[in-house]
């Protein structure tokens, strides 16, 4: 008698942040059901900003103004993302600072939602950029590879942990979107190749959005995989990540969540920063 094969993993790429390991834990461990076998590939945001570039990964957590550069080969699921109010990366300095143009800032990417918020407060700024965690002690310092630092660009579990390095908080560029546009702040989407077909698109949708909804109804499922991803984190760090970072756009991004990235798409095309695009922005329901 024959076998019939499994089916290949589909490789899915997201980071090691407690937010990603809480929504993704499920899905990871076969615990809700999806169009085939889902194999994890962690690694940082920027890494994987980066490979999205190249196509590498069929699906994979990506940011907003990332997604933006790549739209002809991927499409964002509904489900899985990073939305929400009060979510947004700070800008930190050692002691206050007026206008930061003409001065140099640590990011944690050229292809971060962060950074292009700083772009659009700060048109003159100059950026050094290394990875997320890297931001905070080159501020302490005052300098990386040599160069002079005065403000750094911090997202993640950093704006929790910032005044630890003795920083201050210059500005809170989530507040500032919010202020300007009223919506909510896109920071991170799940991608999905164009050229797999509709059902399987709208299925792996499905998929993410059962594997956050597993993650709620059972708490205590996900925490040795948090932690074993989060080992230098304290524990109410963690958990405050989550809340912070893992809310109802997460399970699915909505009208008003469609309005705040078509908006960032906007914006970011008028200053240059990526071409504008007639390509629909999330999957569809079949």
């Amino acid at each position: 008698m024959s076998l019939i094969p499994s089916p290949e993993p589909l490789q899915l790429g997201y980071s090691f942040c407690p937010n990603d390991t809480f929504i993704f834990h499920a899905l990871h461990a076969g615990l809700v059901p999806a169009p085939m076998p889902v194999q994890e590939v962690l690694e940082d945001v920027q890494t994987l900003n980066d490979w999205a570039a190249l196509g590498r990964l069929p699906m994979t957590k990506i940011s907003y103004r990332a997604y933006f550069g790549v739209m002809d080969r991927y499409v964002a699921l509904r489900a899985g993302g990073a939305l929400g109010r009060g979510v947004g990366p700070l800008i930190v300095t050692r002691g206050d600072i007026g206008d930061l143009n003409g001065l140099t800032v640590a990011s944690p990417g050229a292809l971060t939602t962060a950074e292009l918020l700083l772009r659009l407060v700060y048109p003159e700024v100059k950026v050094v950029r290394m990875r997320y965690d890297a931001a905070m002690p080159a501020v302490e310092r005052g300098e990386a590879n040599g160069q002079k630092i005065s403000a750094g660009l911090i997202i993640h579990e950093s704006r929790f942990t910032y005044p630890q390095h003795g920083l201050s908080r210059h500005m809170d560029l989530g507040a500032w979107w919010e202020g300007e546009t009223g919506l909510p702040l896109p920071l991170g989407a799940i991608l999905v190749r164009r050229d797999l077909a509709p059902e399987t698109q709208w299925a792996l949708n499905e998929s993410v959005r059962a594997s956050l909804e597993y993650a709620y109804g059972n708490p205590e499922a996900s925490r040795a995989y948090i932690r074993q991803h989060a080992l230098e984190m304290a524990d109410e760090v963690m958990q405050a990540h989550i809340d912070l970072y893992v809310n109802t756009f997460s399970l699915d991004v909505g009208e008003e969540g469609t309005r705040a990235v078509q908006e960032l798409h906007r914006r970011a095309a008028q200053v240059g920063a990526v071409e504008a695009s007639g390509l629909p922005l999330f999957v569809e329901k079949l």
